[in-house]
């Protein structure tokens, strides 16, 4: 069953009030950076729907899937030529998961890149496989696609599964472990799930905490024939992830990944962190598939605001407010890697999100994207980042949802007639879109 999901009409750019608000961040974009980016639409591009279902293999009942939510997209250039957005949709799933939403991965297409085909049924769902045996509260969120240099698909995503600790177990939480899957070369259905990427590290360490809470793996690529394409750096492929702080890991297959360690402290290299008084000042998460350029590579990422915020703040645009001051740095914080232009700090830990200062102007919890450059003769040095988001949330959709703070979180980037087009989750409830030219 495949259905194309209503859209609203593009806003008129002449004379409209609204349409000052498209441009972000108006500031001149320095010369590395992709962007600026504005909206070419009022809406989201994907939304969730009331009539999709299919025969869940876990409880054997009919589920709704993405009736909850769409969000988090992950983006490539389909065999086609078409766009094609890989992304996490929730079902409001009641008795048959306990009350919780299960998510898993679903597929839409389109040939402009702004009105997109949902597919029927979900593309990729726990179910009991030779790789583990799964529940109903497992979900499957925050894929990634990149090109293999043979022409297929490589796609990271986090698994989310329930875990028990205290005496008897009783005690749920959740874990997150970034999980690798490959495609072959002419599709983008057919996918053959590969399990934790860290799973060989992981089992030779004697920290099992700092694998615990992994995920959003973002794969670094080079722009070849219009498409993002891994890329190879000093003999190896780079890895850029982390939901809370940004770390680093190599591989040689693209399957298998080994991340970098930090020398002092043995647990993963942190590469990125918060900083006070900023939009990132809560947590720094990898975004879209970075970019290898002239000027070295460029990270797209999502940074979470402080709770230590203005709970009336309203995520006014940066260019309405003055930057924010930058609180003495913080006990325990270390400045960044020598020859870096950026002077904030860096925790070698991860910080409790409500230690730093937020940005004001921002929600407390807030997220929002920006940029960072990294020497591409050392893909762990930060050269340079951006002082405000690149884009925030703005719009009602962006603002109120699942995630009530406000939340735009980029994940999905391609290059389309000349143009760069950013997939975000907007409140971890639908789906939007920004452009930017190509420069």
């Amino acid at each position: 069953m495949i259905a194309l999901h209503k859209m609203r009409l593009p806003l008129s750019v002449a004379g409209s009030l609204a349409a000052g608000l498209l441009a972000v961040n108006s500031l001149r974009a320095q010369s590395w950076e992709i962007g600026p980016f504005v909206r070419p639409l009022d809406a989201p591009v994907i939304e969730p729907n009331r009539f999709y279902y299919f025969i869940d293999p876990l409880t054997q009942q009919k589920t709704l899937w993405d009736d909850l939510a769409t969000f988090d997209p992950g983006a490539a250039i389909a065999p086609d030529g078409e766009i094609a957005l890989l992304f996490h949709a929730e079902g409001d799933s009641g008795e048959s998961h306990e009350g919780d939403p299960a998510s898993r991965l679903a597929l839409a297409t389109s040939r402009d890149g702004l009105f997109f085909t949902v597919d029927g049924t979900p593309l990729l769902y726990p179910r009991n496989t030779p790789l583990r045996v799964q529940d109903a509260r497992d979900g499957l969120r925050s894929p990634r696609v990149v090109v293999a240099p043979d022409g297929g698909y490589v796609m990271t995503y986090t698994q989310s599964s329930p875990i028990r600790e205290g005496k008897g177990g009783a005690q749920d939480k959740e874990q997150y472990t970034i999980e690798v899957a490959t495609s072959k070369k002419k599709s983008l259905r057919d996918w053959t799930q590969w399990g934790p990427a860290f799973a060989d590290a992981s089992r030779g360490s004697r920290n099992k905490d700092a694998w615990r809470d992994n995920g959003s793996g973002a794969i670094l690529t080079e722009l070849h024939h219009g498409r993002l394409q891994a890329a190879k750096l000093h003999g190896r492929y780079w890895m850029y992830w982390g939901s809370r702080t940004i770390h680093l890991a190599t591989s040689t297959d693209l399957i298998h990944w080994t991340p970098v360690l930090d020398r002092r402290t043995g647990r993963p290299l942190i590469v990125l962190g918060a900083r006070a008084g900023h939009f990132d000042s809560g947590a720094a998460e990898a975004g879209p598939p970075p970019l290898l350029t002239r000027r070295g590579i460029i990270l797209i990422y999502n940074g979470e605001n402080s709770l230590l915020g203005t709970s009336d703040a309203k995520n006014s645009q940066a260019t309405d407010a003055p930057a924010p001051a930058v609180p003495p740095d913080p006990a325990g914080a270390v400045s960044k890697a020598a020859g870096s232009k950026d002077k904030t700090i860096a925790s070698h830990s991860d910080p409790p999100e409500a230690r730093l200062p937020a940005d004001p102007t921002l929600r407390p919890g807030a997220y929002a994207v920006g940029e960072a450059l990294f020497s591409s003769a050392d893909p762990s040095r930060l050269v340079e980042r951006t002082e405000h988001p690149v884009l925030q949330p703005i719009w009602p959709y962006e603002r109120n949802g699942q995630y009530n703070a406000g939340a735009v979180r980029a994940e999905g980037l391609v290059i389309w007639q000349g143009q760069w087009l950013l997939y975000y989750g907007a409140a971890d409830s639908v789906i939007g879109v920004a452009r930017a030219p190509m420069r």
